[in-house]
């Protein structure tokens, strides 16, 4: 192998390392493609960031930068490891040394429950959480085709992309959410 193809298949493992980071950092903090997609309000799409984290294509610095400031990480968390980077090594080191074992990937974040969100008592609410948790709660009914008008339950994965548009960890934001009496109590 001439250099320049070792380059260029070291430049496209290092891609490869980056999109399974980007995805698991994602997977971590419970959100889905399309809650990405939503949060940011469609700069990252959902197939574009999916082409990242499949290695498909390279992300910008300045992407990653506002990719991390969305997750709330810094840059380096999204970047791999050195070990992490060379596992995507298909075939022996540059040196000459044999792949390294898989890393195993980091665990999830703890997780957390489903809640239900009382849809009335939402309209009448003031503050400035109101809007933004009115779209993402219209971005979910319509992705459910939900329209009942009265409540709507959001999955533990909603509840992440929500603390993270408002800033705070899922824990605050169910204080946050039962000081507005938005949450609905589920019966046990």
């Amino acid at each position: 192998m001439s250099e320049e193809e070792e380059q260029s298949a070291a430049a496209g493992a290092y891609v490869r390392a980056v999109g399974a980071r980007l995805r698991t950092v994602r997977h971590q903090i419970g959100l889905s493609l399309q809650a990405v997609e939503a949060l940011s309000t469609q700069e990252f799409k959902a197939s574009v960031l999916g082409a990242y984290e499949r290695g498909e294509r390279a992300i910008s610095v300045a992407r990653l930068q506002r990719l991390a400031k969305l997750y709330q990480v810094s840059v380096d968390q999204l970047l791999p490891s050195e070990e992490d980077a060379t596992r995507w090594w298909v075939g022996p080191q540059p040196d000459g040394r044999p792949p390294p074992a898989p890393v195993a990937a980091a665990q999830p974040w703890e997780s957390y429950e489903a809640f239900t969100i009382d849809l009335l008592r939402l309209k009448e609410t003031a503050g400035p959480e109101r809007d933004v948790l009115r779209r993402f709660v219209n971005m979910i009914q319509v992705q459910r085709q939900d329209f009942n008008g009265h409540v709507l339950t959001l999955r533990a994965g909603d509840a992440r992309a929500i603390a993270c548009l408002f800033g705070v960890t899922p824990d605050a934001l169910g204080k946050r959410l039962d000081d507005l009496h938005l949450r609905v109590a589920s019966p046990r």
